[in-house]
């Protein structure tokens, strides 16, 4: 074996842990409750000692919450690598792809992140100051995309109602199950954006009945141009 196969063999090896510790850490927490699982009790589950589970996650909590600065670093490599002729909102489109087909590809892992984290007020909070600076890190990367400055409102507006579809498109896709592709959700909510969030009611068909003139049937009804002045005849 070469170094570099045995490199790699221990890269996935590393990987196949940290899903593992994952794994069961939302699998435990999802039967007992968040207080009652410890790390010693995750760590357990998986055959390896409270020692390595710390190697790869300071707290619980990180362990439920997924691998936030690994999916930042990517998405921010992602967005690089599209063309910088390519508009902002389509271009951060385009950098989350990776992310979506890889919580599509371990939908059920991910389903059950989302329902303990959203069981658990204190995971959310983990979950969106993770999401904070990872919306921080785009800003940086699209003032200098757009050659706009970091504190110019461009950037952080274009992240922020982007970040706000991902998070709509996520709890949308959990709450219904994965019965919908997460994919076709969040392009749902894009391009709503994209639209100006267009009033949905403006395509509703109204309730009173509309008519294109007076009508004249009913008694004592006058036709436009006022009554009508019957025409006297001459003796």
């Amino acid at each position: 074996m070469t170094s570099d196969e045995g490199a790699g063999r221990r890269t996935r090896k590393k990987r196949q842990t940290r899903a593992a510790l994952a794994a069961a850490a939302l699998r435990l927490v999802a039967e007992r409750g968040l207080d009652q699982v410890t790390v010693e009790e995750i760590s357990a589950a998986v055959d390896v000692s409270p020692r390595t589970f710390f190697n790869y996650f300071a707290t619980k909590d990180d362990a439920l919450v997924g691998d936030t600065e690994g999916d930042r670093e990517r998405v921010l490599r992602a967005l690089a690598d599209v063309p910088v002729a390519v508009p902002a909102l389509s271009a951060i489109r385009l950098a989350l792809a990776g992310v979506v087909d890889d919580v599509e590809g371990d939908a059920a892992s991910w389903l059950l992140r989302m329902q303990v984290v959203m069981r658990y007020p204190v995971l959310l909070a983990r979950l969106v100051s993770g999401n904070a600076a990872t919306e921080q890190a785009m800003v940086d990367a699209l003032a200098a995309r757009t050659g706009h400055s970091p504190d110019d409102g461009y950037p952080a507006l274009v992240v922020a109602v982007t970040g706000a579809a991902l998070r709509t498109a996520m709890v949308r896709w959990a709450t219904g199950g994965g019965s919908r592709p997460l994919a076709e959700l969040l392009d749902e909510a894009f391009a709503a954006v994209a639209a100006g969030l267009p009033d949905p009611r403006a395509d509703r068909p109204t309730d009173r009945p509309t008519t294109d003139r007076p009508t004249t049937d009913r008694p004592g009804a006058t036709a436009p141009g006022g009554p009508h002045t019957p025409v006297r005849k001459r003796p």
